[in-house]
C-alpha cells in the first residue's frame, strides 16, 4: 500500500494578510458553472508527500505544474526542488510539516525551485463563490483542510476514502481534527465537487467536504498564469490594487 503523510498546521493569522473579497466589485461577473484546469496535466507527481509532510510544498509544486501546463510549456519541479524549500520549514525533520501562510510568503520570496508568486488573498471561509472565482481568475485555489479521523484511517488507502460528509455530520471520528492538517490545491469544480491535487492523484471533494472542513484557502497570483493568459483582469476584479496592497504589505509591521 502506498504512504501518506500529512504536514499542514493550524492556520496562522496575520493582520496584514490581505481578503480576496475586497478585490472582487459588484461588476465581477458569477463564476462559470464549470472549470476544469487539470485536463492539461497528464501526470501528477507525488512530490515526496509520501516520504515527508511536505504537502504545504507539494501543493505549490502542483500549481506551478498545473498553470505552465494551461498556459505555454509546463514545469514540473523536481522532488529535490520541492524538499529544498520544505527543508527551510522542518530543518531536516521529515514530519515538521508547514504552515501554509509561511510557505506563501517564502514562494513570494525567494522562491520555490526558481518560481515565485506575486501576491496572495485570502478567502472567506465557507464562501464557496470566492473558491470557484478563485480557481476561475487565478487558475486553481491553495486549499487547507483539517481532515477528519476516517479520511486517514491507519491501514486504509487515504485516495480511496471518498471526501464527503458521513450522513451523520461532522461530529464524533467525522470532526475535523487540527492534527489531521493537509494542504490541497484545487483546480476544477462542477456543481458537486472540487476536484483537487493530493498524493499524486485527483480527487474528488464535495462541496459540503470543503465547507466542514477547509479551515484556510488562498487565491495565488502567479505570473506563471496571468501574463500568458492576458495582463487584463476580468472586469470587476482589480488586480493593480491586489499587486499594489501585495507591495505595500511586505514592509509593514508584522502581527
Amino acid at each position: 500500500m502506498a504512504a501518506f503523510k500529512l504536514g499542514k498546521h493550524p492556520p496562522k493569522f496575520d493582520k496584514r494578510t490581505l481578503l480576496f473579497g475586497k478585490y472582487l466589485t459588484a461588476e465581477l461577473p458569477p463564476p462559470p458553472p464549470t472549470i476544469d484546469y487539470s485536463k492539461a496535466v497528464p501526470v501528477w507527481p507525488m512530490m515526496g508527500n509520501d516520504k515527508y509532510g511536505d504537502c504545504t510544498c507539494a501543493a505549490a509544486g502542483h500549481m506551478i505544474e498545473e498553470w505552465t501546463a494551461n498556459t505555454g510549456t509546463e514545469k514540473t519541479l523536481t522532488d529535490q526542488q520541492i524538499l529544498a524549500a520544505y527543508n527551510h520549514f522542518a530543518k531536516g525533520n521529515a514530519d515538521a510539516g508547514a504552515n501554509m501562510l509561511d510557505v506563501l510568503k517564502y514562494w513570494r520570496k525567494p522562491g520555490i525551485g526558481g518560481d515565485k508568486i506575486t501576491a496572495f488573498a485570502q478567502l472567506e471561509p465557507h464562501n464557496d463563490t470566492q473558491a470557484k472565482d478563485a480557481i476561475n481568475l487565478f487558475g486553481n485555489c491553495y486549499i487547507g483542510v483539517a481532515l477528519p479521523d476516517f479520511a486517514v484511517a491507519p491501514g486504509t488507502d487515504f485516495l480511496q476514502t471518498p471526501w464527503i460528509v458521513p450522513p451523520q455530520g461532522p461530529v464524533g471520528n467525522a470532526a475535523p481534527n487540527p492534527n489531521n492538517g493537509h494542504c490541497i490545491p484545487a483546480v476544477a469544480y462542477d456543481g458537486r465537487n472540487l476536484y483537487v491535487v493530493t498524493w499524486g492523484a485527483l480527487k474528488s471533494m464535495s462541496w459540503q467536504f470543503y465547507d466542514a472542513y477547509a479551515d484556510e484557502a488562498f487565491a495565488v497570483l502567479s505570473a506563471d498564469w496571468i501574463s500568458k493568459k492576458g495582463a487584463i483582469a476580468p472586469s470587476g476584479f482589480n488586480m493593480a490594487a491586489l499587486v499594489q496592497d501585495m507591495t505595500e504589505v511586505v514592509s509593514a509591521p508584522s502581527a
